[in-house]
């Protein structure tokens, strides 16, 4: 009966493979065709590197979740090390939407003075509605980034780079125990059995990514309005469905093979996963060209050098003056500085180095933020220990004196 039940389906893996992957691969054509060209549009109006090296990273996750799909399709057997790949660079993509929203801000600088300022005018606020200002310093903890994340002041950039990184290192690290632990046997992907690696790995890595998210949602909440500028809420929107989409539907597929909707077949599993993954980059892309577009980037302002163009746009209105409408005509006339091209090859040189260098900085001091409560807990111990030790050698020393006393005396 189980035999069958496989061979049924295996013939319908076999019947609807080549329909898939026909449609997989026009899809991943369309989204590789798509993000190259908007990478190199970046890359050749490379005039704000602070922002569009992360804007670079963000988009290239299309080109890399659609080409590791494909050829998970086409080669299921290298399914788990293209999927390996991929969770490493999303954990990446993440941290890197989180420092573009810094770059339009201005830099770490900019957004410690804004975040700053907040706090004093949130305090101040308390202060004349009568609260204690002992009070109100003591407010500014770590719950408050639950409820009130304006208080906190610079201490909320540190919160919200921890969560980001985080993630990142432990998606990283999580994935090439994976890759271990399937080369020993023990790895079971989307097998939730207590004997296999892959449950507890899922466990650890949802809440980390929801801890990532859900600190992006955090700064976005309170740098918006300085944010409207660059539409974050469509930006936001467009990378955050990939990330959460692409995840929970692998989860979610593993849960319904694990309760019998779908064939346990892991073969199946993947195969459905990175179908999905190839037409989900497709509508990514195409969201992509308008939410990241360069044509921001394209300009410079009137006082640079550069080809002036100008712009005159008129429109027809009607005036309303009583019960009579007279016509008039709005015209409105835009000045733009053409940006000079810039070199493909030093736009890639900037952000590899650069944004290199950028990644380090923070991975280093996430680890030492990790470390330093580690070293605090151990310092303490060590102090008590000694602590003891020399009050138990100061009681040896007073009980021997005693015990020369009483032989002296009794002599």
């Amino acid at each position: 009966m189980a035999s069958n039940f496989i061979s049924a389906h295996e013939e319908i893996y076999r019947e609807f493979y080549q329909p898939a992957l026909i449609i997989a691969g026009c899809s991943v054509l369309v989204a590789l065709i798509l993000s190259i060209y908007l990478i190199l549009q970046h890359l050749r109006s490379y005039t704000n590197p602070a922002e569009q090296k992360w804007i670079v990273a963000i988009v290239f996750m299309v080109p890399i979740y659609a080409d590791e799909s494909i050829i998970s399709l086409l080669f299921p057997r290298l399914s788990l090390a293209c999927d390996i790949l991929r969770n490493c660079y999303e954990a990446f993509a993440l941290y890197s939407f989180g420092s573009y929203l810094v770059a339009c801000l201005g830099g770490e600088s900019m957004v410690i003075e804004l975040l700053e300022n907040n706090s004093r005018k949130q305090l101040g606020k308390r202060l004349l509605e009568g609260a204690d200002e002992n009070h109100s310093v003591q407010q500014k903890s770590f719950r408050n980034f639950f409820f009130q994340p304006c208080i906190l002041g610079k201490d909320l950039l540190v919160i919200i780079k921890f969560g980001l990184v985080q993630y990142m290192i432990l998606k990283t690290v999580c994935a090439f125990l994976a890759f271990l632990l399937e080369i020993f046997g023990v790895y079971g992907d989307g097998e939730f059995k207590w004997f296999y690696g892959y449950p507890y790995m899922a466990v650890v890595l949802n809440f980390s990514q929801m801890w990532a998210l859900y600190c992006l949602v955090k700064f976005y909440n309170v740098t918006h309005e300085r944010l409207q500028s660059i539409k974050p809420l469509a930006k936001f929107i467009s990378f955050k469905a990939i990330v959460f989409a692409t995840w929970w539907q692998g989860v979610g597929i593993a849960l319904l093979s694990a309760f019998g909707v779908l064939p346990k077949e892991v073969k199946v599993q993947a195969g459905l996963q990175n179908f999905l993954i190839c037409i989900e980059m497709a509508i990514a892309a195409i969201a992509h060209v308008y939410v990241f577009s360069a044509e921001p980037y394209q300009f410079l302002p009137v006082s640079e050098n550069g080809r002036v163009t100008t712009k005159t746009s008129k429109e027809a209105l009607k005036l309303e003056k009583g019960p009579e409408e007279k016509p008039a005509m709005l015209e409105r006339t835009e000045t733009k500085v053409n940006a000079p091209g810039t070199s493909v090859t030093e736009s890639v040189q900037d952000i590899v180095l650069e944004g290199g260098q950028h990644v380090v900085k923070d991975v280093v001091l996430t680890i030492n933020q990790a470390i330093g409560p580690v070293e605090k807990g151990v310092t303490k111990i060590q102090e008590r220990f000694h602590r003891k030790s020399v009050s138990s050698d100061g009681q040896e020393e007073e009980s021997e004196l005693e015990v020369e006393q009483h032989v002296d005396n009794n002599l």
